[in-house]
């Protein structure tokens, strides 16, 4: 199960003047693990909502295998990709193992009933999240971080080549965020899947993600050629201080650790901001 994306002169928005995304090249190949970063109102969710055949390009073509996205029937591209949208509370009483069975509909045979087959898949895709002994839980009783693995739970069930997330660990706390990028990266390195996750924790982009897409949001701007308004590479270069305050609009110190860049934004009003400006100089390393 292989899946690599292209995107070729992607434009998109939602006022016809004013495009969000402006001539986006770019080529997720398959097994990657790429993060899509940038200010809020840069497009990372409309990218990701493209990606998904939620929303169409008003120019360009987006590619799955060399297949154009549009020429793909839902039923065929829910084969191919599966989207986990940011934690939330379910407002009806489905079990758990009742939302992650919801992901093989588009496997179900003529009758519209699941198989052992299907069962069988469920039943590996929680003993992989770890989310089997809640199986017969309610989905509103767990916590949010319980919840967030029963979301990639159905993901996997749904049993696609292709992974998008849009911000995975929000309202998580720390162990838990390091908790569902530890689960992405087995996921990447088991199910051989290519990921595709929003992240607002550059951090956690570096640490994990082979490659990084960084949207700065001024698409709209025409005296702005395409490749100012995104950048895309490996994080070492994408991630690199001067980008990022460019991007963010925020004065920014970094320090290595391992192979990656730490970022640590520097408010005006912090604690030692100025401090640290001035007795490591911006960026110390």
């Amino acid at each position: 199960m292989t899946a690599s994306i292209e995107l070729q002169d992607v434009t998109f928005g939602y006022d016809a003047t004013r495009p969000i995304l402006s001539d986006v090249r770019l080529t997720i190949e398959t097994g990657t693990f790429l993060a899509i970063v940038g200010p809020n109102g840069a497009g990372k969710s409309t990218l990701i909502n493209l990606l998904a055949g939620l929303l169409k390009p008003q120019s360009g073509t987006i590619s799955i295998d060399g297949a154009d996205l549009r020429a793909r029937k839902q039923a065929d591209l829910a084969r191919q990709v599966a989207l986990v949208r940011q934690e939330f509370v379910p407002a009806f009483g489905f079990s758990v193992a009742e939302t992650i069975m919801m992901a093989r509909t588009p496997y179900f045979g003529p009758l519209g009933f699941e198989r052992p087959s299907d069962r069988q898949i469920v039943a590996e895709a929680m003993e992989l999240t770890d989310t089997t002994a809640f199986a017969a839980r309610p989905l509103a009783s767990l916590s949010g971080g319980e919840r967030q693995r029963v979301f990639i739970a159905r993901a996997l069930a749904q049993d696609t080549p292709i992974l998008l997330l849009d911000e995975p660990t929000s309202f998580l706390d720390l162990k838990h965020q390091v908790g569902i990028y530890d689960l992405l990266k087995s996921i990447q390195h088991e199910k051989a899947r290519t990921i595709v996750a929003i992240t607002h924790d550059l951090n956690l982009a570096a640490q994990y993600c082979d490659q990084v897409l960084l949207l700065t949001g001024d698409s709209a701007c025409p005296a702005n050629p395409p490749e100012t308004h995104y950048r895309a590479g490996p994080p070492g270069e994408i991630l690199d201080p001067e980008g990022i305050e460019r991007a963010f609009g925020i004065r920014v110190a970094s320090m290595r650790i391992g192979r990656e860049r730490a970022i640590l934004p520097l408010g005006r009003l912090a604690k030692d901001a100025d401090q640290a400006g001035a007795e490591e100089s911006p960026h110390p390393e």
